[in-house]
């Protein structure tokens, strides 16, 4: 990949006014740090507060509505999170997917309208311990990203830009349990055949595909020297400048593997 890494913080619900000084070491520390883009995204409570004092870093959100507006108590659409500074919006995460029962069609529907009020979308996958030890991951991975993706008719031009995909088992998410370098190095070569099958040979070979699951900074080199891992999306880790920036700092090593 020619593009610069990705490291992406996923704050989830954590974060007060009080965490607004970590946001502000992970930018100073950004700015050192140039061969790596890296952004956070906070609770919708803290984008416009990041937004506001970020140089370098770019902040997102978590989710949005499919919807531009209406009678949704309690929802965001993507036109107010890109209102308050957001330039991007997780999709498809494993604790929406399952915590509120969202559908790959739903997830699809979200996507649009986030690239329809001009954000870019990081789409999440990823396969639960069960369907892994039945041998059906690949084939449910592929499944999910299909129908969770924009269709080809309905994408973007400049979908390299626009469009990230992040595999995340989830029985890796905040376990402390990493894939292992070929099982990862296994599916995203599924993921990359699939974005090209999809958008064609250009647009899908630039799509960055990150790894998500107990990324630390003790693991974190070994992962970005897998083929086609073109970054990291960071959850419980990304909470302290300390060990976000030690991800961000592996990603920006050149490897020895």
């Amino acid at each position: 990949m020619t593009r610069r890494p990705y490291i992406v913080g996923n704050w989830k619900m954590h974060g007060t006014r009080a965490m607004l000084s970590e946001a502000r070491a992970i930018d100073r520390a950004a700015q050192r740090h140039m061969k790596v883009e890296v952004a956070l995204a906070p609770p919708f409570t803290l984008i416009h507060p990041i937004h506001r004092e970020a140089e370098q870093i770019s902040v997102g959100a978590q989710d949005c509505h499919q919807a531009d507006g209406g009678a949704y108590t309690g929802d965001i659409s993507a036109a107010m999170v890109a209102d308050a500074g957001a330039k991007f919006v997780i999709l498809g995460h494993s604790e929406r997917r399952q915590g509120h029962g969202e559908s790959d069609a739903l997830v699809r529907s979200k996507a649009q309208a986030a690239l329809a009020a001009g954000l870019r979308i990081i789409m999440c996958c990823g396969e639960t311990a069960q369907t892994r030890e039945s041998g059906k991951a690949v084939a449910f991975v592929k499944k999910q990203l299909k129908a969770s993706l924009p269709a080809p008719a309905d994408a973007p031009a400049d979908i390299a830009e626009r469009i990230t995909v992040a595999y995340e088992p989830i029985w890796a998410i905040g376990t402390g349990n990493v894939a292992t370098t070929a099982d990862i190095a296994e599916m995203h070569a599924v993921i990359r055949k699939l974005l090209v099958d999809l958008y064609g040979e250009e647009q899908g070979r630039e799509v960055r595909i990150l790894y998500g699951g107990s990324v630390k900074p003790e693991n974190a080199a070994e992962i970005f020297a897998v083929p086609e891992v073109g970054g990291a999306l960071v959850g419980g880790a990304s909470l302290t400048a300390d060990s976000f920036m030690g991800i961000a700092l592996a990603a920006g090593e050149p490897s020895d593997h």
